[in-house]
């Protein structure tokens, strides 16, 4: 019998909640999730948001191919310890796919959506993932005054060409153009090479019907071109967390020592990419340890 991480707290622990997950339906949002739209300056963007905006604020960012839906497991867990989290579908990702539309998806684009985003509520705690960790890491950078503590999920440990060190695209990284390399992407997901639950591919896939192509092919562009920020990461005086998975596209020693250039704390879960939806709960554990030391 699996359980459902949306319905509320449980006294078990994290690792054996998450081996509880069963194949939920990912299009239902947590109880008492809002849905609105928020007007960025590449376009309106969807959010999703749940809890008290009086309480701190979260800001959990989906990368390329993903959407608000990745963090749906955690956004009541984060509500139960206090916090109002927000999440929102990067410009050209499935239900913001107009935005940017008229646009180059360059990284000024996404940085200044996220900086707009953060305005226009309290300081947050900020966390990436995959792509989003190269944008979260920049703003950061740049506007640390708006980030109360910074966390990579399974972000790019590396510069320059990350799929480079990618684990089954290393040697494709040289003579593979960003359309290619989003192709190829999009083939793995849309053929489940991740081995996703039945109900999770079939979200997955249905994406693809919103998201804009020229989107993701000009994501993968700049991250062929990843720029490096670790010496201003490093001198955040914020907490900072990389977390990342036993099965994740990099290898995990490549996390393990960006963390330490970083001057960020290291978190490997048992799961591939995409600890946000498998486990949850561990990922939420590490999370609000993290919080608890930011001050203010």
């Amino acid at each position: 019998m699996s359980t459902d991480s949306r319905r509320g707290p449980s006294s078990l622990a994290p690792a054996a909640l998450d081996a509880s997950i069963g194949d939920i339906d990912w299009t239902v949002p947590p109880d008492g999730a809002r849905r609105r739209r928020f007007p960025a300056p590449s376009g309106d963007l969807a959010v999703i948001e749940v809890g008290d905006p009086t309480h701190p604020r979260v800001v959990l960012v989906p990368g390329v191919t993903g959407s608000k839906e990745d963090f749906t497991l955690m956004l009541p867990l984060l509500v139960d310890a206090g916090y109002f989290v927000q999440s929102f579908d990067l410009a050209g990702q499935y239900e913001s796919h107009a935005a940017g539309a008229d646009a180059t998806y360059s990284s000024e684009l996404f940085i200044g959506d996220l900086i707009a985003f953060l305005e226009a509520g309290a300081p947050a705690h900020l966390l990436g993932y995959s792509f989003a960790g190269t944008l979260a890491q920049l703003v950061t950078v740049r506007r640390p005054e708006l980030v109360r503590s910074l966390a990579l999920l399974t972000a790019p440990p590396g510069v320059g060409n990350v799929f480079a060190s990618m684990r089954w695209l290393g040697p494709l990284a040289p003579v593979t153009s960003p359309r290619r390399g989003a192709g190829l992407m999009i083939w793995g997901i849309v053929t489940n090479k991740n081995r996703v639950p039945p109900r999770r591919l079939a979200f997955v896939r249905s994406r693809f019907a919103l998201t804009s192509r020229r989107s993701v092919d000009e994501i993968i562009g700049l991250m062929m071109a990843t720029p490096d920020v670790r010496e201003g990461v490093r001198t955040l005086t914020m907490p900072k967390l990389v977390a990342t998975g036993t099965h994740d596209l990099w290898p995990v020693a490549a996390h393990e020592r960006y963390a330490r250039e970083i001057g960020a704390d290291f978190r490997v879960y048992p799961t591939g990419h995409s600890p946000s939806e498998t486990t949850p709960h561990q990922l939420t554990a590490d999370l609000l340890a993290l919080y608890a030391r930011a001050p203010g």
